[in-house]
């Protein structure tokens, strides 16, 4: 027993002493933390020895309006290749000159880079924009959403040609550049009001606008150049009550509907009413009054153009959201595709009513049904999936729908002279009857 007390005396009052052995013998090998971090970056090297750094600006999210426009899909990259480092051997002397040559391959990358930087830094900076002649008419017809002005002109046109009076072409002329001349206008006027919301939207950052293509003073211009002929043209031209429709749209577009996009869903509404009134504005220029027939094809586009813009706004979301813009898509997703099927169906109805309203025989609304029925199958397939790929299908059946239904609509029409001898004949039996009631 006193054998065991005296050998852990001592092992007690020598543990200091080997402790403080470790520790020099832990400083005599280097075995430090610098030594681990080399060997590290020793394995990684030896294992990876196609290892590369890249130094590459950032590339801006939005593509900056005071780009030359051949800058920009050009990117400027620098590739520099590390070397692998060979095993050295553990010594002070070694690691001093290690950190020496780090130090230097760091001052030529950062030597290398510093040009790059300073080409970004000059890209990034204000340029003057120069505005050629040759690229101008592009740049006013984007402005004015030339394919948008020309749905409005067809449509306008398929108004005028569906009216029951003969066919003036000097009328159809003028009431087709009068109503090409607002619509020209109208949308000049809501891409200068929206700069600000349309540069954080991808679909519409690249409009001349917001590039700074043109100045601001230039879009108005253009517009009051387009819509004042334009409103003179339908009220001499044609008549006031088209020129009062042309005018009344301008307005309705502008100053209604425009501002209510980031406002309410009722925005959705009001546009569909804008987009009404261009077939109506054809029917009053050839006959000079509101028919039944001329409320019938506002009908049909009004509700056509439901599945078409929610169709649309479905796979725009995140780009609305960002822009500010209130829409169905966005705040009211399931009223967005209640509202697209409910109309996709009243087109059904209202092809139905063009021959009980005596403007097309019983053939329109047989021959349309199977494209009606298609683009409601359509927008019951958008109601019930609520996806990408069914919205992208009823968006690009709306495109070919219309004109074929308006084309339909035109061959079934009922002919002038079919009513002229109708009228005529009731007219003739009043007479008949007025001779046999006097005497």
């Amino acid at each position: 027993g006193l054998f065991v007390w005296q050998l852990k005396s001592t092992g007690i009052r020598q543990l200091p002493c080997q402790f403080v052995h470790l520790c020099r013998v832990a400083n005599d090998r280097l075995i430090t933390f610098q030594y681990f971090n080399f060997l590290k970056r020793m394995y990684v090297t030896q294992c990876n020895r196609d290892l590369s750094q890249r130094a590459k600006p950032k590339s801006d999210s939005v593509a900056s309006p005071f780009r030359h426009l051949q800058q920009l899909d050009q990117e400027k990259k620098v590739v520099h290749k590390i070397k692998p480092i060979s095993p050295v051997q553990p010594s002070s002397e070694t690691s001093s000159s290690n950190e020496l040559r780090e130090m230097k391959s760091a001052a030529e990358i950062e030597d290398s880079v510093t040009p790059v930087r300073a080409e970004a830094k000059e890209d990034r900076q204000w340029k003057e924009m120069k505005l050629r002649l040759d690229d101008l008419p592009g740049i006013l017809a984007r402005l004015s959403k030339i394919k948008l002005t020309a749905l409005v002109v067809s449509t306008a046109s398929a108004g005028f040609a569906m009216a029951p009076v003969p066919f003036d072409l000097t009328c159809f002329l003028l009431a087709s550049l009068g109503t090409g001349l607002a619509s020209c206008a109208a949308n000049s006027i809501n891409q200068f009001f929206e700069v600000p919301f349309d540069s954080n939207m991808n679909r519409t950052k690249n409009r001349p606008l917001v590039r700074g293509q043109i100045s601001p003073l230039l879009a108005v211009c253009f517009a009051a150049s387009c819509g004042v002929p334009g409103i003179a043209l339908l009220t001499l031209g044609v008549n006031p009550l088209t020129g009062a429709l042309g005018a009344f749209n301008i307005f309705l577009y502008t100053c209604c509907y425009t501002p209510m996009k980031r406002m309410s869903i009722a925005n959705t509404w009001v546009g569909a009413v804008v987009g009404a009134i261009p077939p109506v504005m054809g029917w009053t220029a050839a006959t000079g009054s509101l028919d039944a027939g001329a409320l019938l094809l506002g009908g049909i586009l009004y509700s056509w153009q439901f599945p078409h813009f929610n169709a649309l706004s479905w796979g725009l979301r995140e780009d609305y959201s960002r822009g500010g813009y209130c829409m169905m898509s966005v705040t009211h997703p399931a009223l967005c595709r209640r509202v697209a099927l409910r109309h996709c169906l009243a087109l059904i109805g209202l092809s139905t009513l063009a021959p009980l309203l005596d403007i097309t025989t019983w053939t329109f609304p047989i021959i349309s049904l199977p494209i009606n029925l298609y683009i409601s199958y359509l927008g019951f397939r958008f109601y019930r999936d609520a996806d990408r790929s069914s919205s992208r299908k009823l968006f690009f059946c709306s495109l070919w729908h219309l004109p074929m239904l308006l084309l339909v609509m035109f061959t079934c029409k009922k002919s002038f002279l079919e009513k002229e001898n109708k009228g005529d004949l009731l007219g003739g039996n009043h007479g008949r009857a007025m001779e046999i009631r006097l005497p």
